[in-house]
């Protein structure tokens, strides 16, 4: 699913090249749970950003579902960050001011999806991330941290991507609900087989994945 040769990041910083990933070669298969840690400063970030088409590498190859990602036409960037990557952030990236239906049902409005099947596949999302459907109309910034993390999990799913960045999903909440989020990760992993990476500084949430990639200083120093 995921194959990454030899890539490179650098940044122009004061007129000088600063290295941040340094060939980074792996692969990722279908239906892995896969997290990808390291301290601050590790290129973890970064590589994040190549592998959901939000960055482009300086050097080296990327291919998700056998298709060279590198050196696209940022419409065509676009284009795959729209149909095959979900992402779920820190800080939920909701509107708070609309309701969860409405949160959900976004990206299908961006895709073209006809408004009569927006929600029915809004509802199956919200059913596999456990969302309560007495809160399915709510404004999401009534909802709990929790149930908002919740909410943005069905929003990546609602496209059916092929693969779900998380970067760090847990990082404001709680340790139980923490938990209760990383476990419905599991469940997708386990029960829908997607595929997912995770993004974390913390070794204990890292530990929830199936396989772990650490990186120091821009290089891969464990992958097991």
């Amino acid at each position: 699913m995921i194959r990454c040769e030899n890539i490179s990041k650098s940044y122009i910083v004061a007129g000088e090249e600063s290295p941040i990933l340094k060939n980074l070669s792996f692969t990722i298969n279908d239906g892995e749970f896969v997290a990808i840690t390291g301290p601050s400063g590790s290129g973890k970030s970064t590589l994040m950003n190549i592998l959901g088409a939000l960055d482009s590498a300086t050097s080296g190859h990327y291919y998700l579902d056998d298709q060279d990602v590198s050196g696209l036409s940022d419409d065509d960037l676009a284009f795959i960050r729209r149909t095959r990557i979900g992402f779920v952030f820190q800080s939920f990236n909701l509107l708070s001011r609309s309701s969860v239906m409405r949160n959900v049902t976004l990206p299908l409005v961006y895709a073209g999806v006809p408004a009569e099947e927006r929600e029915e596949i809004a509802k199956k999302a919200l059913q596999s991330v456990d969302l309560p459907e007495d809160r399915w109309r709510h404004l999401s910034n009534q909802l709990s941290g929790g149930q908002m993390q919740r909410v943005a999990i069905a929003r990546a799913l609602v496209n059916n991507p092929t693969l779900i960045l998380a970067d760090e999903p847990t990082g404001n909440l709680d340790s139980k609900t923490g938990q209760l989020v990383l476990q419905t990760f599991k469940d997708l992993n386990k029960k829908e087989k997607r595929t997912i990476i995770l993004i974390t500084h913390d070794h204990e949430i890292a530990r929830h994945a199936d396989r772990i990639i650490s990186l120091k200083d821009g290089e891969i120093i464990s992958d097991k």
